[in-house]
């Protein structure tokens, strides 16, 4: 079988590239070594994960009432297997949809092992033992990550009582106590389910901050709001060890600058400490292609490796590990290899952590911002000055948006709020066409609208707000 382009991986990176490369005219095939395609994301990452956070979410608020609306509940019954149920069905569909995807686009798909046995040349292990050749004028890796353990400590991920993000998606009971090792977006999303469906939840983390490439003024204000949900933060700690006891386990963890060890009995610990390339069983040594000194695979600014014809894209590579890095990435390559010129604006990729309130951040941070020298204004607007929020109840949270002093130029933009995950795209849209704030502050806003509270921001910057 011979094909202009082998994707290995089925994630959002690499099923992208291949409806893209199809799109382009170019014979499309897609191995990928797990039973769904979908890769992480769709199977026991973002959409799993969203799924949960929301129906935690809806059970959280009615738990609290909604007096203050007019509107009485009675107490609210948790069934847990049927909303894991709700979680699997979303899976499914998703799943299913890239399934659909790939017919549609006449994509040849194989279920098993890729390895690349040299430059054009991908050997499958299927499912059931056997080994077949794939042909290609071009290799494009796109396998994603994996969970990373914690440097230094011996412990098995059992998915039991040690568990990655996989095995948080999937308890059959609320644990009574959580520990959670990282304060990250994985760490914070799946930590404040738990937390809202009953679990005591301790998040221990090395740094001294919660979300720590984040704005600073944002991180302290989600660590607050975190807190104010029941979170408990041990920060600038680190642990020591983690022992299975019972059906559980005892953490023990110190302060980072030294001082008394502690240990905390826990039903279920969540390792939550990063993410590294899954890189295992393609060849790659054999291949001769060239890792950096981070693991990940080395790639020239069109995606190419050192070895003639091998692409690769997404978590394998530099860069944030962000789905939607990935798929910009996987369309930048399928353009590329169907003569086109493919390019990534890596200056707008947004980042979002979804709890409630959302979390999103693009471009520069003030701490980046002092380091690089740039001179710079703020602006910045509090929800609780809009009256959408307001009539929500949503007021929780604040727009900041940071721009350049000469020029007025807006190098970053950060959220912290409802509906940050959805707002944060004005910026980007602004920024990847060189926007200032003036822009943005005469651009006319629906009212009344959470978006408001971003042209209050702009205001902040080239003149003064309205409502504030």
């Amino acid at each position: 079988m011979s094909y202009d382009v082998v994707i290995i991986g089925s994630g959002p990176g690499g099923y992208v590239c291949a409806i893209k490369a199809a799109q382009l005219g170019l014979k499309i095939a897609v191995v990928e070594k797990s039973k769904n395609f979908g890769g992480t994301c769709l199977n026991v990452g973002c959409i799993p994960s969203k799924a949960l956070l929301h129906a935690s979410e809806v059970y959280a608020e009615a738990c609290r009432g909604f007096d203050a609306l007019g509107i009485t509940l009675s107490k609210p019954e948790l069934k847990i297997s049927e909303m894991m149920q709700h979680k699997q069905s979303m899976i499914a569909a998703n799943t299913k949809g890239v399934n659909f995807l790939f017919k549609n686009n006449k994509i040849d798909s194989f279920l098993g092992s890729g390895k690349i046995l040299e430059s054009g040349k991908v050997e499958v292990l299927a499912k059931d033992g056997k080994k077949f050749l794939l042909e290609t004028k071009n290799i494009v890796i796109a396998t994603g990550a994996a969970a990373a353990n914690i440097p230094g400590i011996n412990i098995v991920i059992d998915e039991n009582v040690v568990v990655s993000s996989t095995g948080a998606l999937s308890f059959e009971k609320v644990p009574n106590t959580m520990v959670v090792i990282g304060a990250g977006v994985i760490g914070s999303e799946l930590g404040l389910v738990w937390r809202r469906l009953g679990a005591k939840v301790i998040i221990i983390e090395f740094l001294d901050k919660v979300l720590s490439t984040m704005d600073v003024e944002l991180s302290r204000k989600f660590q607050k709001f975190m807190e104010n949900q029941g979170i408990i933060y041990k920060l600038g700690t680190k642990v020591t060890e983690i022992v299975k006891s019972g059906a559980g386990a005892i953490v023990s963890f110190e302060p980072v600058t030294g001082g008394k060890t502690e240990q905390v009995a826990t039903d279920v610990v969540l390792i939550a400490v990063g993410r590294r390339p899954f890189i295992e069983g393609l060849g790659l040594q054999a291949a001769g292609v060239v890792l950096d000194k981070h693991g990940r695979i080395s790639i020239d600014r069109r995606w190419h490796t050192n070895i003639s014809g091998i692409y690769a894209i997404g978590d394998v590579v530099g860069g944030t590990m962000l789905a939607h890095k990935a798929e910009e990435e996987g369309i930048a390559v399928a353009e590329i290899l169907a003569g086109q010129a493919g390019h990534v604006n890596f200056d707008v990729i947004p980042s979002v952590v979804y709890t409630q309130p959302e979390v999103a951040s693009i471009g520069k941070t003030e701490e980046e911002l002092k380091a690089d020298g740039v001179t710079y204004k703020v602006g910045k607007c509090s929800f609780t000055a809009n009256s959408r929020a307001r009539a929500m109840r949503r007021t929780d949270g604040f727009v900041k948006i940071l721009a350049c002093a000469k020029t007025d130029r807006v190098l970053g933009g950060h959220i912290v709020g409802f509906g940050a995950s959805e707002m944060i795209h004005e910026l980007a849209v602004l920024m990847a066409f060189s926007g200032s704030s003036e822009d943005l502050g005469r651009l006319c806003h629906a009212h009344p609208t959470m978006s408001e509270t971003i042209r209050e921001s702009a205001f902040a910057i080239f003149s003064k707000p309205i409502h504030i």
